[in-house]
Parts: C-alpha cells; structure tokens; sequence
C-alpha cells in the first residue's frame, strides 16, 4: 500500500530569530532622525497611555512620525528597506541545507514567517523566496502604494492562528471561517507533531508552548554572547516552554543544525502522525 511522504513545516519569528534586533531599526527609524531606545519608548508609553495593543501603537507611529519627518511609507520602499537587512551567520544558506536534507530523507518540509515585524519588509529580504508563506504585520495601501492604515497586526498571542493554518492546511489569511472549521486530526495535513516552532524570546510564548504541548518542537535562539538572553533562554527550557535553547547561529554543524535535523529523522521512523493533544481549537 502506498504510505505518502512525512509532511514537515518549519515556522520562525523574524527580528531577532533570523536577522539581530528588529527590522525597523536599522534603516526606518534613523530616517526618522529617532533611536530606536527612544522609537520604542514612545510605543511603550502610548500603548499604556491608550491601554491598547503595542503592535497596532508601533504601526500608527510609523505612519506618524513618517508623516512628520517627510518620510516615504511607500510599500516599495519598505520593500528596499527590507533588502538592506542584516541576517545571522548560515542563514543564506541555511534553508538549501535544510531542504536538501530533508528531501534526502523523503521529507516533505515548507518554511514559514509567522512574525510582528512587518511583512513588506520581510518580503524584500534576500531569503523571502524560501517561504511558502510570510505571516506578519502588514499596511493596507492605496492604489499609489502609500501605506494608510494597518491591515493585519500579529501580536505575542495571534500568532497562534497561524499555526492553526499550516497545521489544517488553509493559509489564506482572510479565511477566518476555514481555519476554524472541525477538521479531524488524521485529515490534517501538517500535523503539530511535525511543526517545528523556532523563536527569540516571550513574544514567542505562546507560540513555543502550543507547539511543544502538541507534540511538535520549540526552539529558541538567542544572541550568542549576550548573558541575559543566554539566560533567558535557559529560563524557558526550565519552564518547560521549549525543547531547546541555542545560539542564533545557522552555520553549518551549529546546534540548531543538528537539532532540526534530528527531529526530521525521527520523523522518518513515524511516518505522518496525528495530533495527540486537541485541548486548544
């Protein structure tokens, strides 16, 4: 009887996973002529002051603060900035390695974005064509491509929801009514046993938790050097919200290497799997 291929899918966050820092700092904010520490304070206070969400805060601050500095908001340009960004070492060549590898062992594996950082930057990235879909926050923009209003805003818990698309297989992000649909466990096309969550920190939580709880994999990174992320990640391994911690290194034989690679063998010997733990949609 004919078996199918084990279906595999590898989700990250992106600033501070897969490039250091977060992805407005390094060309948006200083064409603000504003720090990043004092950009992100100002998020910090108006969050507070108008008790609302600090994803949606720092989206409408970008389009103010750009407004006041004469600044483009044009998709395009976000696009540019985008292609300008630092990433950490291996990941130009991680997602070949990662593919080859698993194509090796008769994987099938797709790669994910589910980030707060904003899409049209990821999108200008030298690796958004490695993705089978970039899940993060977004402007809606008029027919001149100018950015007017927030779109679509992933904060610490909506991220979830997109785990919930991969793993039933409807990855349009306006089709609220497919993704909570009833879809058995065994009909499911990626189940959360063979997701692998990889992230940088608490707004990863959730995210590392549900995962990890379904029998998939959480991974947390974090910059190599720095004591208190070090720290950090230690704290969530102890908490029992991730499987591992390592550096944000991709390098070749790096410890994220190896891990990933182990957990696609051990999917080798199951073969698809089902969910075990439905307690969460």
């Amino acid at each position: 009887m004919f078996k199918s291929k084990p279906r595999m899918a590898i989700a990250y966050d992106f600033d501070g996973t897969l490039a250091p820092g977060n992805v407005q700092e390094y060309n948006f904010i200083p064409d603000l002529g504003m720090t990043p520490s004092n950009f992100w304070r100002e998020v910090t206070e108006k969050a507070k002051d108008i008790e609302g969400d600090s994803i949606l805060v720092y989206m409408g601050l970008m389009l103010k603060k750009a407004d006041a500095a004469g600044v483009k908001v044009h998709k395009d340009a976000f696009v540019r900035y985008g292609s300008e960004l630092p990433l950490y070492i291996g990941v130009d060549s991680w997602f070949e390695r990662i593919n080859a590898y698993a194509a090796e062992k008769q994987i099938e594996i797709d790669h994910f974005i589910v980030s707060s950082g904003l899409r049209e930057m990821i999108e200008g990235t030298r690796i958004a064509r490695y993705f089978k879909k970039i899940y993060a926050s977004s402007f809606w923009y008029d027919h001149n491509g100018v950015a007017h209003w927030p779109a679509l805003a992933l904060n610490y818990t909506t991220k979830t929801q997109f785990l919930f698309r991969i793993n039933k297989g409807f990855l349009d992000v306006w089709d609220h009514e497919a993704v909570n649909r009833f879809v058995k466990h065994s009909e499911r096309p990626v189940p959360f046993s063979n997701i692998v969550y990889i992230g940088d920190g608490e707004t990863d939580i959730p995210c590392f938790r549900l995962v990890k709880d379904q029998g998939g994999n959480s991974i947390a990174v974090y910059k190599a050097g720095l004591g208190t992320a070090e720290e950090m990640g230690q704290r969530l391994i102890n908490d029992g919200r991730v499987n591992y911690a390592v550096p944000a290194d991709y390098s070749v034989g790096s410890a994220i290497e190896q891990y990933v690679k182990s957990i696609i063998d051990k999917n080798i010997k199951k073969g698809n799997t089902v969910n075990r733990l439905a307690k969460y949609l």
